[in-house]
C-alpha cells in the first residue's frame, strides 16, 4: 500500500493566499513593528522600517513542490510460526483486527500536552493503532489517567497541571508575559512545569507501566508540538517520530501562522504568511530553548543551536499529519509530501443515557442552542455569565449552558438548562447551533453535525478557527471574549438561524461525512515508517532494535528474537549493538565560510566565558535549586519519619506511666536532635554539590577550547565553503553526516575525491551550461560560477579530508564519555525482550534459531 492510497483527503487551496481578519486588543509589548498582543497572537506591521529591513535578509524557500511520497510496500504476511504471539500486555478490549494489517507490531508512545479536548482525538487514534496490533501508550497529564485507561490504552503520567495551564493562558495569553505575571512567579513555575513534562515525556519512552510493571521501550513516537520533547526523545532512541496537530504549524504561503496577525495587506501576502511561522517559532524558542537544551544534556545530547531550534521539525522533515477536515481547510499547494491533511479525529460515539430532566427540556420546545467554554477558566465569569443570559433572552431562543471549569450558573427555566459533563457527540445532535471557545475538537463536532457555530476565542489557535468558520459562512465573525456582550452575542445567534449559515454548515457536514480522519491518520503514520529498517530479519512481526555482527554479516534483531537467541546461547550478547531505526542528526547549517567561521568562533568564546563565569554562578544555581526543592519539604518532616515508635510489651508498662507532658518534652528533644543532625547532613551535601558544580565548570574550559579550535571552527568554515554555490541558486551535494570515526574518515575521503573532480570539471561544465542557456552573457556568468565553484569545492575537499575525521573522533570520544542514557536504553530493551520471551508462550524458539542460522549461512555465502 502506497501513501498515495490514502483516502481522498488532500485538496488544493485556491491560488489567492488566505488572510485572517484580526481583532484589536490592547498591546502587551511592541518590538519595532512586532506587537505581542494580549490575545496570545503576534501583530506584525510589515510597513515598519525594522521589519522591512529584516525581510531583505529572509532566505527561506517560498515554495516547496508537493511531490508524491515514495512508494512503500508491506512485507509478506508472516507465517504463524515466525511471528511473536501477542502477550498479555495488549488490551483484550482492542484485539488486532483481521481487516487492518501492518506487519511490524510496534510500541507506540503518543505524547500529548493540553486539555481534555487535545487528548481526546489521540485516544481515537490510539484505539485505531491498537486494531493494527500495535501496543499503544498515551503519555499525558496525570489528571487524565482514568479517561485514558478506560479507553483501553496504556497510560503514563508526564506531570503538568492543565487546569493551571489553562488559567495562566487566559490570564496571560501573550507570548511575552506581563510584569504582573513575572512578579507573581508565574514564569518560573511554568518553566519548572515544562521541565517536569520534558522529563515525563522521556520516561514515557523507556519506563515500565506504573501499575502492571510491564517493560516498555518506544519503537515510534507520535506527539503534538506543544509537548516539545518529541524530536529529542526520538534522537536519543533513534526511532521514527510523527507530529500530529489540530492547527497549522508548518510554513505555508496559503495562510499565516494561527498566532500571527497582520497589520497591513499587500500583493506579497504569501511571503508574509510564510515568514510568520518562522517568527512565531523563533519567539517560542526564546522562551523554552534554554530549558530544552538543559534537559538535552541529561539525555547525553548536544545542545541545539539558536537558529536550528525554532525550525527543527522542518529542517529534519519530520512527518506531520494535520487532523482537520480538508472541507474546511484544504492542504496548501506548497506543503511537501511528508505533510498530510487527513480529517478530524472522531472517537466512537460514547454510550450516554441523558437524565430525565434533560430529555424533558429537549422535548418541551424548539431545539435550543448550546453555549459552553469547556476547560477555559474565566477570569470575569460573572460578567460573561450575565452577558450569556441577557443574549439568550434578547435573541428569543432556548439554550443549554455548560457549567464548565468556570461553573457558569443560573436558574433552570423553560428556556434555560445548565448542564454538567455531557458528550458533545450526543448533545450536538439535539441543538440548533453551538457557541464555544473555538477548540478544534469542539469546532469539528459542531460542524460534523451541521450546526452553525459562534466562536468566542480566548487564546492560541482559537481566533484562527473562528476565522476559518466565518470564512466558510458557517458562523459570524468570531467574538473575542473581551468584547463579548449581550448585544454582540445576540447578533451572532441571530446569524446562526439564517439560511446562509444553515446551508454552509450543512455543506461542510456532507463533505465531512465521507472523511475517515482517524483511519487516514493511521495510514499516514504507517506510510512514513522506514519499513526496510524497522523489520527484524528473522521475525518480521517484531521491530528491529538490535544489530548483530560477525565478520561481514549483520543481522537485525527484535527484542524478543535477541532475548531468545541469547537464552539459547546462539549469540554472544556482547556483540549486540543498538540498531538505529531512524537516526536523527542535528547539524548547524552554515551559509558561507565567513559567517560560519565567525558564528563558530563566537559560540566557542561564549562557551569558554560560561566555563569561567560558571565557577561563580553555578554554585549559586545549585543553592537556588536546593531552596526550591526543599521549600515545601521542611527538614523536620523528613527527620520526624526517622523517629520510630517503640513496640509495647509487658516490660514497658513503666514507660506508659510517664505523664503526657513529659512524653511531649522527650519527643521534642529527640525531634530537635534529629532535625539538627538532618540539617547538618543536608548542608554538607549542598556544600559538596556547590563545590562540585564550580569545579566541573572550570574543568570544561580546556576541552571546550580544544574542541572549538580543532573541530567546531574548522568544520564551520568547511561547511561554509561547501554551501557557497547555494548563494547563486545551486544545491550543494550532501554526502552524509558524521556520527563516529568510521563515518568521519569515509566522508573525508569521498568528499575529497568528489570535491576535487567537481572543482576541475565545473571550469568547463558551467561555462557550457551558461552558453547553452543565455549565449555570450551566459558564458560570462558560467565562467564566474566555475571559478567560484572551483575555489569553494577544492577548499572544502582539502579542509574536509582533515576536518571530517576530526569530527568523527570527537563524536566517538563524546559517545564513549556520555554513555549513561545509552546504557539505560540498552538495559530497558533487554528487560522488555526477556519479558516478551517469557510471556509469548507460543513463540517458536526453534524457528528463531533455525532462521538465524540460515541467515548467517546465506549472507556468508
Amino acid at each position: 500500500m502506497a501513501s498515495n492510497d490514502l483516502p481522498e483527503c488532500v485538496f488544493e487551496l485556491p491560488a489567492e493566499p488566505i488572510t485572517q481578519s484580526h481583532t484589536t486588543s490592547p498591546p502587551a509589548a511592541d518590538i519595532s513593528g512586532i506587537n505581542l498582543n494580549d490575545t496570545g497572537r503576534v501583530d506584525i506591521d510589515w510597513d515598519s522600517k525594522v521589519v522591512r529591513s529584516l525581510s531583505k535578509l529572509y532566505t527561506s524557500p517560498l515554495f516547496r513542490p508537493s511531490t508524491p511520497p515514495p512508494e512503500y510496500s508491506e512485507l509478506p504476511t508472516p507465517r504463524p510460526d515466525s511471528t511473536a504471539v501477542r502477550p498479555d500486555h495488549i488490551s483484550e478490549h482492542f484485539e488486532p483486527s483481521p481487516s487492518k494489517r501492518w506487519v511490524v507490531k510496534l510500541n507506540v508512545v503518543i505524547q500529548v500536552v493540553g486539555s481534555r479536548g487535545d487528548v481526546q482525538p489521540f485516544i481515537a487514534l490510539g484505539n485505531e493503532l491498537q486494531r493494527y496490533g500495535h501496543r499503544v501508550r498515551l503519555a499525558t497529564h496525570d489528571m487524565f489517567e482514568d479517561f485514558v485507561r478506560e479507553s483501553g490504552l496504556e497510560f503514563y503520567p508526564i506531570g503538568g497541571d492543565p487546569r493551571e495551564l489553562m488559567a495562566y493562558m487566559v490570564k496571560t495569553p501573550g507570548l511575552i508575559p506581563s510584569m504582573q505575571s513575572i512578579q507573581a512567579g508565574d514564569i518560573r513555575r511554568k518553566r519548572v512545569m515544562i521541565r517536569e513534562m520534558l522529563d515525563g515525556c522521556w520516561e514515557s519512552c523507556i519506563e515500565p507501566d506504573l501499575i502492571t510493571g510491564h517493560p516498555f521501550v518506544a519503537d515510534a513516537i507520535i506527539a503534538n508540538p506543544p509537548s516539545f520533547a518529541h524530536v529529542h526523545c526520538a534522537q536519543a532512541l533513534s526511532v521514527p517520530v510523527h507530529l500530529m496537530f489540530t492547527m497549522p504549524w508548518s510554513s505555508t504561503r496559503a495562510f499565516p501562522h494561527p498566532l500571527a496577525n497582520f497589520k497591513a495587506d499587500s500583493p506579497d501576502q504569501g511571503f508574509k504568511n510564510y515568514a510568520s511561522y518562522d517568527l512565531v517559532n523563533w519567539l517560542t524558542w526564546q522562551g523554552v530553548g534554554d530549558v530544552v537544551n538543559g534537559w538535552r544534556k541529561e539525555l547525553d545530547l548536544e545542545e541545539v543551536a539558536t537558529f536550528e531550534g525554532p525550525q527543527l521539525s522542518e529542517i529534519l522533515k519530520v512527518p506531520f499529519t494535520y487532523c482537520w477536515s480538508p472541507a474546511l481547510i484544504p492542504k496548501p499547494l506548497d506543503w511537501p509530501s511528508y505533510i498530510d491533511v487527513c480529517g478530524f479525529f472522531f472517537r466512537d460515539t460514547p454510550k450516554y443515557d441523558p437524565p430525565s430532566d434533560l430529555q424533558a427540556f429537549l422535548s418541551s420546545g424548539p431545539p435550543p442552542i448550546y453555549i459552553g467554554f469547556g476547560s477555559i477558566v474565566l477570569e470575569d465569569s460573572i460578567r460573561i455569565n450575565a452577558a450569556i443570559l441577557d443574549a439568550v433572552n434578547a435573541a428569543g431562543v432556548r439554550a443549554i449552558i455548560s457549567k464548565g471549569w468556570s461553573n457558569l450558573k443560573g436558574e433552570h427555566s423553560d428556556n434555560l438548562y445548565f448542564i454538567g459533563d455531557c458528550p458533545h457527540e450526543w448533545l450536538f445532535q439535539h441543538v440548533a447551533a453551538v457557541v464555544h471557545h473555538g477548540g478544534a475538537g469542539t469546532t469539528a463536532c459542531g460542524l460534523r453535525n451541521a450546526r452553525p457555530t459562534i466562536i468566542v476565542p480566548f487564546f492560541g489557535d482559537q481566533p484562527f478557527w473562528g476565522a476559518m468558520v466565518a470564512a466558510a459562512g458557517a458562523g459570524p465573525v468570531p467574538i473575542p471574549h473581551q468584547e463579548l456582550s449581550a448585544a454582540t452575542l445576540a447578533e451572532g445567534i441571530r446569524y446562526c438561524f439564517t439560511e446562509q449559515a444553515i446551508t454552509a454548515a450543512s455543506v461542510i457536514a456532507m463533505k465531512m461525512a465521507s472523511e475517515t480522519g482517524v483511519q487516514a491518520a493511521a495510514a499516514s503514520f504507517h506510510s512514513h515508517l522506514p519499513l526496510e529498517r524497522i523489520s527484524c530479519d528473522i521475525c518480521p512481526g517484531g521491530p528491529a532494535v538490535w544489530s548483530y555482527s560477525t565478520g561481514n554479516t549483520e543481522v537485525k534483531l527484535s527484542k524478543v528474537a535477541a532475548a531468545t537467541l541469547v537464552a539459547q546461547k546462539s549469540i554472544d550478547p556482547k556483540r549486540l549493538k543498538p540498531h538505529a531505526i531512524k537516526p536523527i542528526v542535528i547539524e548547524n547549517r552554515r551559509w558561507d565560510p565567513v559567517t560560519g567561521g565567525a558564528s563558530a568562533l563566537m559560540g566557542t568564546t561564549t562557551e569558554l566565558l560560561d566555563s569561567v563565569l560558571g565557577t561563580f554562578y553555578k554554585p549559586f544555581e545549585e543553592y537556588k535549586n536546593y531552596q526550591v526543592s526543599h521549600r515545601d519539604q521542611p527538614l523536620a518532616s523528613a527527620s520526624s519519619q526517622a523517629v520510630q515508635r517503640p513496640t509495647t510489651s509487658s516490660t514497658d508498662k513503666r514507660s506508659l506511666e510517664i505523664s503526657q507532658e513529659g512524653a511531649d518534652d522527650a519527643k521534642s528533644i529527640v525531634t530537635m536532635e534529629s532535625t539538627s543532625s538532618a540539617s547538618r547532613s543536608h548542608r554538607a551535601r549542598l556544600a559538596g554539590r556547590m563545590a562540585g558544580s564550580s569545579a566541573k565548570s572550570l574543568a570544561n574550559f580546556v576541552p571546550t577550547a580544544l574542541k572549538g579550535m580543532t573541530v567546531d571552527i574548522p568544520l564551520a568554515m568547511t561547511e561554509g565553503l561547501r554551501n557557497i554555490p547555494r548563494l547563486y541558486g545551486e544545491r550543494p551535494q550532501h554526502d552524509g553526516s558524521v556520527t563516529d570515526i568510521k563515518s568521519g574518515f569515509a566522508l573525508g575521503g569521498t568528499g575529497f575525491a568528489l570535491g576535487m573532480v567537481e572543482a576541475v570539471s565545473d571550469l568547463v561544465v558551467k561555462p557550457y551550461e551558461g552558453i547553452k542557456k543565455d549565449g555570450a552573457k551566459g558564458a560570462v556568468s558560467g565562467i564566474g560560477k566555475g571559478v567560484a565553484n572551483m575555489t569553494a569545492k577544492a577548499g572544502c575537499a582539502m579542509f574536509g579530508v582533515v576536518v571530517y575525521p576530526g569530527v568523527g573522533i570527537a563524536k566517538s570520544l563524546r559517545s564513549a564519555v556520555y554513555s549513561r542514557t545509552r546504557k539505560r536504553i540498552t538495559k530497558a530493551r533487554h528487560a522488555e525482550g526477556a519479558w516478551l520471551s517469557e510471556s509469548s508462550t507460543h513463540a517458536d524458539i526453534d524457528g528463531y534459531v533455525a532462521s538465524f542460522q540460515r541467515m548467517l549461512k546465506g549472507k556468508r555465502s
